[in-house]
């Protein structure tokens, strides 16, 4: 899913959030043949209406987001999010957010009709925003819509987050139901935005285990992420036997990353996207966090070459990363080179996170008869 207008409307210059990103991404795909392989289409997307984007925000916060985007004074913006640090009001913001959660709609169509099996909205990601908040550079939240409109379609839906942030907005939205599972891997809340998606914020009433938080300590290595997602994700996934999987692709959790601390190479990204591909079912994936700019497209390039069946274990771009990516921080191709973590980091990173594991699996399995 790509249409240049996401790029008509940039957040300010001085903002983390940077829009080329889904340009970038397309334009190294392309270069490397990946927009024409067998079976693959790119579609450009129209924008999310106003009665589509009700399904999850409130009436008055769409009017107040319109509103300050259309550079009218709203009393109420401000009490909403709208017009802070984070959430800036600039020219098109309404029709950014609108395109940017149009492209992921557009997606969830393509899977409900089955002409589409597996698609990749660069653009989305917006896992912050409340039904009448915006929040952590999110104003529309296009996946919590997503989830949920798969959901009102009869499908058991599953729900990814790998950005180093809590998806927190898709929580709350899903929080009381089982027909959405939400799984998020972040970085510790109480070091990171947006401060939720602790380990015992398991979900309420029907949806009471259906919600699973992994906080994850500073200094978070592939090992133990990997290690993670194969003793808690999976057998999770297998027990819940989703029909669809949404997949926010955040890729702040990579090491570098300016706004958090974990220190993950891509290459978790390929194994966890063959993972989610092996239990042969659709796959909505979405862009979402990354702030270094470069790892961050290299990352997103490397996951749709896996996702659209590209990806063939050997990384057949060496050498050529410096050079496309504009960058010499690492002449490796779209892989990352293997980091060294020194022992004393390894053992407490790892003592941490098992704890965390046998958590989950005290409080959470046993609902799923696991």
């Amino acid at each position: 899913m790509y249409s240049s207008e996401l790029e008509a409307c940039p957040y300010p210059a001085d903002h983390p959030f940077n829009t080329t990103r889904a340009r970038k991404t397309r334009a190294l795909a392309d270069s490397m043949g990946w927009l024409n392989h067998p079976g693959v289409e790119e579609m450009a997307p129209r924008p999310a209406e106003r009665v589509q984007m009700k399904h999850f925000h409130s009436a008055r916060y769409l009017r107040s987001l319109r509103n300050m985007s259309e550079d009218k004074w709203d009393s109420q913006a401000l009490s909403m999010g709208i017009g802070t640090e984070d959430c800036p009001v600039f020219k098109g913001l309404f029709e950014h957010a609108a395109l940017a959660t149009g492209a992921t709609l557009c997606a969830v169509e393509r899977i409900l009709d089955g002409s589409a099996q597996l698609a990749f909205n660069p653009s989305g990601g917006f896992h912050h925003a409340g039904a009448e908040k915006a929040a952590g550079f999110c104003y529309i939240n296009d996946v919590a819509l997503a989830c949920l409109v798969l959901a009102k379609a009869g499908k058991r839906v599953l729900y990814l987050d790998i950005d180093v942030h809590h998806g927190d907005g898709v929580a709350d939205a899903a929080y009381d139901r089982a027909d959405i599972f939400t799984i998020s891997l972040h970085e510790n809340p109480k070091l990171l935005f947006p401060g939720t998606g602790f380990v015992d914020e398991i979900g309420r009433n029907e949806g009471k285990g259906y919600c699973v938080n992994i906080p994850l300590p500073m200094g978070t290595y592939d090992l133990v992420y990997q290690n993670c997602f194969d003793t808690v994700v999976l057998p999770l996934a297998r027990a819940y036997d989703p029909d669809v999987f949404v997949l926010e692709f955040g890729a702040d959790a990579l090491a570098g990353d300016p706004l958090a601390h974990l220190q993950l190479t891509n290459n978790v990204y390929v194994d966890i996207i063959q993972h989610l591909l092996a239990f042969d079912r659709p796959i909505l994936m979405t862009g979402g966090g990354g702030y270094h700019v470069e790892n961050t497209v290299r990352a997103w390039a490397l996951g749709w070459s896996v996702l659209c069946g590209a990806h063939d274990g050997v990384d057949m771009n060496l050498g050529m990363g410096g050079v496309m990516m504009e960058s010499t921080e690492w002449q490796g191709g779209l892989m990352d080179r293997e980091l060294v973590i020194p022992t004393a980091q390894r053992t407490a990173v790892a003592r941490q996170i098992n704890t965390t594991v046998e958590t989950i699996k005290r409080t959470i399995f046993p609902i799923h008869g696991l």
